[in-house]
């Protein structure tokens, strides 16, 4: 009896971890399914800064120095002493190796920086939607999220499924509407008509 519990322990897990493990893929072939994080975490982990994103800032042993810092709609951060530097397209820890080899350039020795966003760019909705525009990015966004926040679906909507281009790049790839397909910062998010 315990081997037959085990057997369908196993079974039934593996099912499962199946069922989960395509979660935010494209729903149609031409995506690029790498790109797509299903968790904040590794939103973070290959973010790319973008116009938009607010940005801390901490020199360590230098409070006069570290503050936040909005990165502007060319894609670049004033800071103290070092003047503007370009954030657009840099990743935290590149922009933070950027910005100490700034500061060792005759202003401090060793300086140690450490970057965080506290607030992430807008993503952008249309289409099927009740309100389109610009809407603040939310930790760990669904497309359900999204729509809720543009006043949710017109009468016309396809509500099986959304259109996203991600920040970065031109195609738009299909995706299921539902609370497992994420929207990130920066992100085209478009709502089809159905037909009928």
């Amino acid at each position: 009896m315990p081997l037959r519990c085990l057997v369908f322990t196993l079974v039934f897990g593996f099912l499962g971890a199946c069922a989960s493990a395509g979660s935010d893929a494209p729903a149609s072939s031409g995506g690029a399914a790498a790109n797509l994080a299903p968790d904040e975490s590794a939103v973070v982990e290959g973010y790319r800064l973008g116009s938009g994103d607010r940005v801390r800032v901490i020199v360590f042993g230098e409070e006069e120095l570290s503050g936040e810092f909005q990165v502007d709609g060319e894609g670049s951060m004033a800071l103290p002493l070092i003047g503007t530097v370009t954030a657009g397209g840099q990743s935290l820890r590149g922009l933070e190796g950027e910005i100490e080899e700034r500061l060792s350039q005759g202003y401090l020795n060793e300086p140690r920086v450490s970057l965080e966003v506290v607030a992430f760019r807008p993503f952008y909705i249309h289409g099927e939607v009740e309100q389109s525009g610009e809407f603040p990015y939310q930790s760990n966004m669904s497309v359900l999220n999204a729509i809720a926040l543009a006043g949710g679906y017109t009468y016309r909507a396809d509500t099986r499924r959304v259109f996203i281009t991600r920040a970065g790049s031109s195609l738009e790839n299909e995706f299921p509407a539902t609370q497992a397909t994420r929207v990130r910062p920066g992100d085209l998010v478009r709502v089809p008509e159905r037909f009928f």
